[in-house]
């Protein structure tokens, strides 16, 4: 053990003034007395009396200045006791922060303590800490230098991280091993909160990660694990060094100290397994590196305890995760089966939580172990229930979706987990909708869906339900039955049980009459109308339902006999305070006075029409304009005047705007006037107008720069942007039958561990459940992004939309994030040698001549190989594609054509082409073989992109070797430095099989920027009004003759910017988001690095830049 560590661990009693001998409470200690005092009350009311008590006599000391620093050491104990009971000290913050500066030893170490406990990472009395840190990090005392450290992993303000950093890299090589291993965890902390601050630092992480000490090591893999999570193909070159050390860890190559019960560094294995399983993750040459050593840690990790447990987990995730292996999959397997069949009921819920994960690649699996699935439902745990449900919801089909959606129903009605109610019925609603096998059943489930899961159920589920009853499904007669079964049944619950529905539920039930009740032969509107006006007589109906009921009556209101209804109606509600019901109220009464006024503003089909919705508002351009010249102040949304509240309220780090009269030459502008003179000491001020004094080579040239501001306010004429319209999104994503090659991997069945054995009569029970709830699976079962056999289309496939219509996304369906380990592996069949491979996008330049050339942002592109599952792209075949290229797309730089996925007769390739206001994708769906592929489809999911088709009217079929061209026009809605673009392609083969190909296509941001053209005097002005920045020093050419040049042009070539002026040392650069904000830099040479300030309006923006900007210059 280091002495570091035992000289702390010998001054720890001290720390809360124990007895040295017996390491309890000294009798004379305030902080025994006031826990003893605490401990001895009756109620609660008694506590709150002897905590303000103590809390005002603490107060009392604290501002005393006869207080020494032992006493004020006690007095912080004290307060973080009463802050822990729950009452507030914030009188004693001030008073830990100066502890932690004025104390020595043990004094200093409960400030930090105190302030650490106190204080979070916003809070603005963390700045006065920044100089006490400052300090201990330069001290030559190992134990300051170690609270430093810790403090800084633990809570530092991120505007502060530039002001530490040098120091903390400075301690990674350190001679003392703890100080090297808290320097690592200090720097992990500022890659979570910052990860643009330490980018230039990553060689130094890889000396980390050598380090002789195992604690070290150890932490820099936290550091790894999110940088693979992000670029896995950065770092395959380490694949062999992690495989190295798991095995040194597996063999017990490391120190006894690292051992847990007998195991060698179980969450370091845990670590270095989950490392493995990203690198390896569709790379056949990176998952052989690894197969010894997963087979290694398997067999070591035999222990009956928790911990080698869940060492076995990881190494199953893993290897279902990796490239497979027959031996290996067979082996997870039997682990698998131990697990589920355990009595034990962690293990079994270890057990059921590893099926879901990997049935998606092996449902025989889950045929193997049917019956224990079947006697999980019944279980008496209810975590256990939860987890079987969430296995079945994984391998749903047509087939077997009653069965299955009947257990999920009946768990709802007996559970008492608000949270899994609403997440079970939200897995209900969408298994309803996709596997649906008549109307009837579906509006009885989704009727169960909104009683059981009440007003808690999530509002996309109810909005989708009646987007699907408004916007129909391909056959006309398919939509008046489920109308008509709709209506029916929400008549009847009306009639019976009104007062027992959810507000949600009577909402929907509103819309639905109000829309088709006409369908129903002898329904009358006045029938309907005294239905609904019984919800607005009822007491616990809420003000929004109440107003969903009177638009419907307002859709009904037709006819003599209705008028009657609505007098009464307009007598008992026309004078509500509710001004909302108030005006449904007028608007009904009018319409009812005027049929042809009510036929054209609610016709009866207006519900079967899309919807043109000009999102941008472009026929108020006028009006805006005349305002804004008119002097008024330009329109900010709601989160912007939040934030700019909440900046005003909060502590300013910046100096005062400068505004002295001209004769004043010693002031410097060095803040947030520099962008806009450049000068750092031109004598101006950065408010000033005249600039008549300017002159000489290091000062602008402001001669006929075009004002475009004035008194009367800006100006110039912006042009309307035009709308683009969003792609919906589709259903998630299916996957291709598997072969049944994969039949034999797991045909022994795995030695379970002695469990009870059934009784006749049960077991034929549950042989019969089992043939209900597992039909459809095995070797030719498709499996679905959300691990649900596709053996038959979707009952309801909604119709397609008009060209140029907008389109909502339709919900997203409740799983985790695309990025995720557990989607990549659903997404990508190991065991199918049709599985396809994510191919990365690559940046785009070019040059004066308008050549096109090409240069990696993301590495190497990964190898396209047959036994991979896709096809390599022969000259031959580019060129071939090349031909199909939009004419107008010839003169544009563009990326090669390269493959995304492949199967059957089908293959897909895509290209992005840069426009000066748009950015092109292309799509490619070419038919390698002579016959017809038909029912042509293809789907994206934008993500944080807004997609927009310009190819028109969709293909219906396409001929044997032919190709058929998509073209999109793709803009960013969130920045982020990466972006993706995935989706489905499905067609009909010459086998008359539905088959589906997934795919993804990955993007930069550099990709959406273009240069912006503005004066310095335009630049100026747009900088004072952006609010959000980051800070950052980046590499600077310093070889080069005038390296501040040589710098910029460098960014301007592969980042498309505009280099608005250079003046001396300093320089400013313009940008702007394809279709969004602008994005401003100013950058000054400082001490052989380049000193970049960023600017815009989106807060992501600024970071994302600074990151390709690093990623710029560190490139070749």
């Amino acid at each position: 053990m280091s002495d570091v560590v035992e000289k702390t661990l010998t001054a720890l009693p001290g720390l809360l003034s124990l007895d040295s001998q017996t390491g309890k409470l000294s009798s004379a200690s305030k902080l025994a007395t006031l826990i003893r005092g605490v401990t001895e009350l009756a109620s609660k009311h008694d506590e709150e009396k002897l905590i303000q008590r103590e809390l005002s006599s603490i107060k009392e000391q604290v501002s005393s200045p006869n207080t020494s620093m032992r006493q004020m050491k006690e007095l912080m104990v004290r307060a973080i006791y009463c802050e822990m009971l729950g009452y507030e000290a914030s009188f004693s913050y001030i008073h830990a922060i100066k502890l932690a500066q004025q104390g020595t030893g043990l004094e200093k170490r409960v400030g930090y303590l105190a302030v650490s406990l106190f204080l979070n990472e916003s809070h603005e009395l963390l700045l006065l800490l920044v100089n006490t840190v400052l300090k201990d990090l330069q001290s030559t005392n190992l134990i300051e230098v170690c609270m430093a450290l810790t403090v800084v992993s633990q809570m530092f303000p991120k505007d502060m991280i530039p002001a530490i950093l040098p120091l903390v890299e400075e301690k990674l090589t350190h001679p003392k091993e703890i100080i090297r291993r808290k320097a690592v965890l200090a720097l992990y902390k500022f890659y979570l909160i910052a990860p643009n601050q330490v980018q230039h630092i990553h060689n130094k992480f890889r000396k980390a990660l050598c380090d002789k000490d195992p604690g070290v090591m150890t932490a820099s893999l936290h550091i790894y694990l999110e940088m693979i999570k992000e670029n896995p193909e950065g770092y395959k070159d380490l694949t062999g060094s992690f495989v190295t050390i798991l095995k040194q860890v597996v063999g017990g190559k490391l120190p006894i100290d690292f051992n847990y019960h007998s195991v060698p560094a179980p969450w370091l294995q845990i670590q270095l397994l989950r490392i493995l399983s990203l690198l390896g993750k569709n790379d056949k040459s990176t998952s052989e590196m690894m197969y010894g050593v997963l087979d290694e840690s398997l067999r070591r990790a035999e222990m009956n305890h928790n911990i080698t447990y869940a060492i076995l987990y990881e190494c199953v995730k893993s290897i279902y995760t990796i490239h497979p292996k027959v031996e290996l999959l067979e082996k997870a397997a039997k682990c698998i089966g131990n697990f589920v069949l355990s009595s034990k009921i962690n293990l079994k819920y270890l057990g059921l939580k590893a099926l879901t994960y990997v049935v998606q690649q092996d449902a025989n699996l889950a045929l193997q172990h049917q019956m224990t699935i079947i006697e999980c439902l019944d279980h008496s745990d209810h975590i256990i229930k939860r987890e079987t449900l969430e296995l079945l919801f994984r391998i749903t089909n047509a087939q077997n979706v009653t069965v299955i959606v009947g257990k999920m129903l009946e768990f709802l009605r007996h559970s008492k987990d608000d949270y899994k109610t609403v997440d079970i019925g939200g897995k209900v609603a969408e298994l309803a909708e996709k596997y649906s096998p008549d109307n009837e059943w579906f509006i009885e489930t989704m009727n169960a869906v909104f009683l059981l899961v009440g007003d808690q159920i999530q509002p996309d589920i109810p909005n989708s339900f009646l987007r699907l009853m408004a916007e129909g499904v391909e056959s006309v007669e398919e939509d008046r039955q489920l109308r008509l079964l709709a209506v029916d049944s929400y008549v009847s619950l009306l009639q019976t049980e009104a007062a027992q529905l959810p507000q949600r539920f009577l909402q929907v039930i509103s819309w639905v009459l109000g829309e088709y009740s006409y369908l129903r032969e002898g329904l009358e509107p006045v029938t309907v109308l005294r239905l609904l006006a019984k919800l607005l007589d009822m007491k616990h109906t809420s003000s929004q339902t109440k107003s969903w009921a009177l638009m419907a009556m307002t859709k009904l209101c037709e006819g003599p006999a209705c008028v009657s209804v609505v007098e009464e109606i307009s007598e008992r509600y026309g004078g509500s305070l509710d001004t909302v019901l108030r005006q449904r109220v007028q608007e009904l009464q009018h319409l009812s006075q005027d049929a042809e006024l009510l036929s054209r503003v609610l016709p009866r089909t207006a519900g079967l029409e899309p919807l043109e919705v000009d999102s941008s508002l472009s026929f108020l351009d006028g009006f805006v304009s005349e305002a804004l010249a008119a002097g008024a102040a330009p329109y900010k949304p709601p989160h912007q005047r939040q934030e700019e509240l909440a900046q005003a309220k909060a502590l300013s780090l910046e100096p005062y705007g400068l505004s002295l009269p001209l004769g004043v030459s010693s002031c410097s502008v060095m803040d947030r006037q520099s962008p806009t003179l450049l000068s750092m000491s031109s004598g101006l001020s950065g408010n000033s107008t005249d600039l008549s004094r300017i002159g000489g080579s290091t000062t602008l040239r402001l001669e006929g720069v075009k004002r475009v501001w004035g008194k009367e306010g800006y100006l110039a004429q912006r042009e309307a942007e035009t709308e683009t319209a969003q792609v919906e999104l589709p259903s998630p994503l299916r996957l291709p039958s598997r072969e049944g090659s994969a039949d034999s991997l797991h045909s022994q069945t795995p030695t379970p561990n002695p469990t009870p054995t059934p009784t006749p009569e049960t077991d034929q029970e549950k042989q019969q459940l089992a043939s209900s709830l597992f039909v459809g699976l095995g070797s030719q079962s498709s499996v679905c992004l959300m691990g649900k056999a596709e053996s038959a289309p979707h009952r309801f496939r909604r119709k397609p939309k008009t060209q140029g219509s907008s389109s909502e996304p339709s919900p997203s369906p409740p799983s985790d994030s695309m990025h995720s380990t557990v989607d990549n592996l659903l997404c990508h069949n190991p065991l199918d040698p049709t599985s396809t491979t994510v191919q990365t996008h690559q940046g785009l330049t070019c040059d004066a001549k308008g050549d096109t050339t090409e240069k990696t942002l993301m590495g190497s592109p990964a190898s396209i190989l047959e036994d991979n599952g896709t096809v390599a792209v022969e000259p031959d075949e580019r060129l071939r594609l090349s031909s199909h290229l939009p004419a107008e797309l010839s003169g544009l730089p563009r990326s090669e054509i390269s493959p995304l996925c492949s199967g059957g007769d089908l293959e897909l390739h895509a290209c992005c082409a840069r426009g000066d206001d748009a950015l092109l994708l292309v799509l490619f769906v070419a038919n390698s073989s002579r016959a017809a592929a038909r029912r042509l489809l293809l789907q994206l999911i934008p993500g944080d992109l807004e997609v927009c088709s310009l190819s028109g009217a969709a293909v219906e079929e396409l001929q044997g070797r032919g190709v058929a061209v998509h073209q999109y026009s793709v803009a960013v809605q969130r920045p982020s430095a990466h972006m993706e673009v995935s989706g489905m392609l499905s067609y009909q083969g010459s086998d008359g099989e539905l088959q589906t190909l997934p795919f993804l296509y990955k993007l930069s941001l550099t990709d959406f920027i273009r240069p912006l053209v503005v004066s310095t005097e335009e630049y100026g002005t747009m900088w004072l009004a952006f609010s959000h920045d980051t800070k950052q020093n980046l590499k600077l050419l310093s070889e080069e003759p005038d390296p501040l040049r040589a710098t910029l042009d460098i960014l301007k070539e592969k980042l498309q910017l505009h280099v608005v002026d250079i003046i001396g040392s300093e320089g400013i650069v313009a940008c702007q988001l394809l279709r969004g904000p602008p994005c401003l830099m100013h950058c000054r040479v400082s001490a052989n690095c380049l000193a970049v300030w960023v600017r815009s309006t989106l807060p992501e923006l600024p970071d994302c830049l600074l990151y390709h900007c690093q990623r710029a210059l560190h490139e070749p």
